[in-house]
């Protein structure tokens, strides 16, 4: 932190953060901070226009903070920008809120039947006198006897195998 004793001259009065600072505070990176600022979406109190370095005030870094629980939540940059600079109604916000979490719900439900996939390929597995000697197959053989205990009659859960098994 800059103290108000060797603030240089024209500096503001309050306490600022330099933007790696805050970049270390957050865990993000200063080309990160810079792209926010480059979209607008939060701009430093003060930059130096000798050395060029950007200070941060409370503010600020309070809507830095917004930032990152927003682009956590799955917002878009553009959609950020909206909702901090007051570029959406509460209704919209709540809608937005609602699309996000119906997306991190399809997920959720993706995730859960991968999860089932894998249950069900670990139970023919273990039920297989096959798959017993897995390692004693040639390449061919294995193959034939791996397409066997994934396959599924589902094409849908056939997809979800495949990204289980290749993940």
């Amino acid at each position: 932190m800059d103290h108000e004793d060797n603030r240089p001259e024209g500096k503001p009065e309050t306490l600022l953060m330099r933007i790696g600072e805050i970049a270390a505070f957050f865990n993000v990176s200063v080309k990160a901070i810079r792209i926010y600022e480059k979209k607008g979406i939060i701009v430093p109190a003060w930059t130096d226009p000798e050395t060029g370095y950007r200070y941060y005030s409370a503010d600020q870094v309070q809507t830095l903070n917004a930032l990152l629980e927003l682009k956590t939540l799955g917002f878009s940059l553009s959609e950020i920008k909206k909702i901090i600079k007051g570029g959406m109604s509460n209704g919209e916000f709540i809608a937005a809120l609602a699309q996000k979490r119906k997306a991190w719900q399809d997920v959720i439900s993706s995730a859960e039947m991968k999860i089932d996939a894998i249950e069900k390929i670990s139970e023919r597995i273990s039920d297989s006198k096959e798959a017993a000697r897995l390692h004693q197959l040639t390449d061919e053989e294995r193959a034939w006897l791996l397409v066997k205990m994934v396959c599924v009659e589902d094409v849908r859960g056939q997809s979800v195998l495949s990204e289980a098994i290749w993940l």
